[in-house]
């Protein structure tokens, strides 16, 4: 696929850097004898949504921190289109921290564009692309606010826009959509969405499940400092809802009890939902015997594979 250019210092506002592959291998870090981080290795790629999923204390901060050399590795490497990642390099990506960092009687526009000016935009630059990125995230009447004066969840949104002004290489966001509302939510995640459409590999850290399971193309699973599942989020649902199926029929689905080879996780009238047990001499044709026996009662009204949830897959990986 071909990306566009992105400006960069060499040109009237910046140097011009092409979205790349963001590499962590092997890459271990302790504090003392606790060992945070241990050998873990993944992957964010161009044009791809990556959500790192992880309880509080697994590693995942810690993980952001070492990509942008906030932190140094005890272990392992972090690169850039596979060359290690130089501060230059580093200045275009694009960090959002979980805690707001932002100066809050500095007055939003004027806080934003200044930031664009210090990663290399020129001031007219750095001016268009504050507007743009206001009005993208519905904040244009509140940019002369001061920052204190908005609520935590437009805090929030100029935040994400302070994180995107310069126009980044990478982007690194840690829980980006804490404290915004549904209506907040979705006007960030089009966005976001934007930027990685444009080739930029995006690294995001968040609580809420049910938007990572809409946002992400890719996941990283992290629990006590090690990466637990990583891949596709349709190779991740493949991977763990492979036994797992639904079947609708006419009249009560009670006798799925009964059939060997299965266990039987929900039954509802004439709705079920059925493991195959994997050490079942039948499986592999296990389903089909279902399907079978269940035509032989009368109509079917559906039966297909149960595509697990993001929240099933995570609590199995952990």
């Amino acid at each position: 696929m071909d990306y566009p250019a992105r400006a960069g210092r060499g040109t009237p506002d910046h140097r011009i850097t092409l979205p790349g592959m963001l590499k962590v291998m092997g890459v271990s870090r302790s504090f003392g004898t606790h060992r945070v981080l241990d050998e873990i290795s993944f992957n964010v790629r161009p044009g791809r949504m990556t959500g790192f999923l992880g309880a509080n204390g697994s590693g995942k901060t810690t993980t952001m921190r070492i990509i942008l050399g906030v932190l140094a590795p005890h272990g392992g490497t972090v690169t850039w289109n596979d060359e290690p990642i130089t501060q230059p390099v580093r200045q275009t990506f694009g960090y959002m921290p979980e805690e707001r960092g932002l100066y809050p009687k500095m007055k939003v526009a004027e806080q934003i564009q200044w930031l664009g000016q210090l990663h290399g935009l020129s001031s007219a630059k750095a001016k268009a692309n504050t507007a743009d990125l206001l009005e993208q995230l519905e904040l244009t009447e509140r940019g002369n606010d001061m920052l204190e004066q908005l609520s935590l969840g437009n805090q929030q949104r100029a935040q994400i826009a302070a994180a995107l002004v310069h126009e980044p290489t990478a982007m690194i966001l840690d829980e980006p959509f804490s404290g915004l509302d549904p209506i907040a939510v979705d006007t960030v995640l089009k966005v976001l969405r934007e930027r990685a459409s444009s080739g930029v590999p995006v690294l995001f850290s968040s609580h809420q499940l049910a938007v990572v399971e809409r946002l992400c193309d890719d996941l990283v699973i992290i629990s006590g400092g090690q990466i637990k599942a990583s891949g596709g989020r349709e190779e991740l649902r493949a991977k763990y809802g492979t036994t797992r199926f639904e079947l609708v029929v006419d009249s009560d689905a009670g006798w799925l009890r009964d059939h060997p080879g299965v266990r039987v996780v929900d039954v509802d009238g004439p709705r079920a939902v059925f493991e195959v047990d994997p050490l079942s001499e039948q499986n592999g044709q296990t389903d089909q015997r279902v399907l079978e026996s269940a035509l032989s009662r009368g109509a079917v009204r559906s039966f297909s594979p149960v595509v697990p949830s993001l929240e099933e897959i995570f609590k199995e990986a952990i």
